[in-house]
């Protein structure tokens, strides 16, 4: 490789030396994890060391674990200090994190003990996930996805000056924490979300919720969702006919085409040919999923079609507030399943989806229910928008700022 191919796209001032080629096991201690008996009650206790199996690690730096290892447990176990860069090499190849304490680990995970003289841990684990991509392309050839000691020890990476290390380290450190941020800030707001749900929607057999806003005393009232509006079916005008279906066309929506409260861009779009044959709806049709992936609810953001998948709720909108029908929407999922459940397929039909019942309050009080659900998803998707751009933009640093 030439000297040039040994260099970052992207470095900071100053910097300017090509980086060595090196072998993981000249990096540090390698180590691979064990599994003390979980038949010997004595080996773990709730205030002894983590100790890390790959369903432990979500977070880069780990501290807290489901087991922990009593001193007994240790003198058994392969103990390792704190920084060192846990590889998980078995299966689940690519959950990587590093120890924030001293800890221990499983035999899933192969550890680096850094040789902090000559290496910044927080880089090695930054760079951990190219190592995870070779690993993968490596252990692909087998029948089962593994790498063991000998393997990941000979694995290649290259390193710069300590200085360098640092420098890199430091910012992904930075970064890492940035996302963590805006991920609790968009976890917590999920959260929010999801308790409104529970309390400011009648359940258990009750005609009001819990939570309301003020002025609103009345009971709600039980209907029909054919009671709200028109209920139709989905359909697919044949994929056959090229005619059907066009780039500038009005959006069909499939399950999969599902990720946003408000759909407006689809995969496939029909023309003016495919609406003829098909069923077209207006903005605010409330689209449930009725088959196998029930759950998956959006409302259209404009005239629009959809599958065979999908039940749509065209609302009476002097009498319902659309986007009240989209929140409350979650709950008729949760019926539709148990309902669903009961048969061999998870399948909700028409008749079925027309007759389940729900509660409903006053147009006023559905307004301002579901003006308070619309906020409250606009600023979820807006953190979803910034947690999605930096990851997005890790992503890139990863790529141009390793060799």
């Amino acid at each position: 490789m030439s000297e040039t191919a040994r260099k970052p796209a992207i470095r900071f001032a100053g910097f300017t030396e090509a980086w060595e080629q090196r072998k993981l096991g000249e990096l540090g201690e390698i180590i691979t994890g064990s599994t003390p008996s979980t038949q010997v009650q004595a080996y773990y206790s709730d205030d002894g060391i983590p100790w890390v199996t790959p369903t432990d690690i979500s977070e880069n730096i780990t501290f807290n674990t489901a087991k922990r290892l009593s001193e007994e447990g240790q003198k058994v176990a392969r103990v390792v200090p704190q920084n060192t860069v846990l590889v998980t090499s078995i299966a689940s190849i690519g959950k990587n994190t590093m120890l924030g304490t001293t800890g221990s680990f499983n035999q899933q995970i192969n550890g680096l003990v850094p040789n902090e003289k000559e290496n910044f841990p927080y880089f090695l684990l930054s760079e951990s996930a190219l190592w995870s991509e070779k690993m993968k392309s490596s252990a692909a050839a087998g029948t089962m996805q593994i790498i063991n000691k000998t393997e990941f020890s000979e694995l290649k990476t290259f390193v710069p000056s300590l200085k360098e290390q640092t420098k890199i380290g430091t910012f992904f450190r930075n970064l890492d924490n940035l996302i963590a941020l805006h991920q609790r800030k968009y976890d917590k707001l999920k959260n929010i979300k999801k308790s409104c749900l529970e309390k400011m929607f009648p359940k258990n057999g009750s005609n009001v919720p819990k939570i309301r806003f003020k002025g609103f005393t009345e009971a709600w009232e039980q209907r029909k969702l054919g009671e709200l509006g028109e209920i139709i079916t989905g359909s697919t005008p044949s994929t056959q006919v090229q005619a059907y279906y066009s780039d500038d066309g009005i959006p069909w929506v499939t399950p999969t085409d599902i990720s946003e409260n408000i759909t407006f861009n689809t995969a496939k779009r029909l023309s003016e040919e495919g609406q003829k044959v098909a069923r077209v709806v207006p903005q605010n049709t409330v689209l449930v999923t009725s088959i196998a992936s029930i759950g998956k609810n959006t409302m259209l953001g404009t005239t629009g079609s959809f599958n065979q998948q999908i039940n749509g709720l065209v609302p009476n909108e002097k009498e319902n507030f659309p986007y009240f029908l989209l929140s409350e929407s979650a709950l008729w999922s949760e019926k539709m399943k148990s309902s669903a459940a009961a048969g061999t397929m998870q399948i909700i039909n028409k008749t079925e989806f027309s007759e389940l019942k729900t509660f409903v309050p006053s147009l006023k009080e559905q307004t301002k229910i579901g003006t308070f659900f619309r906020n409250l998803d606009n600023l979820i998707a807006l953190h979803q928008r910034k947690l999605e751009k930096l990851q997005n933009f890790k992503k890139a640093c990863l790529e141009k700022m390793f060799v």
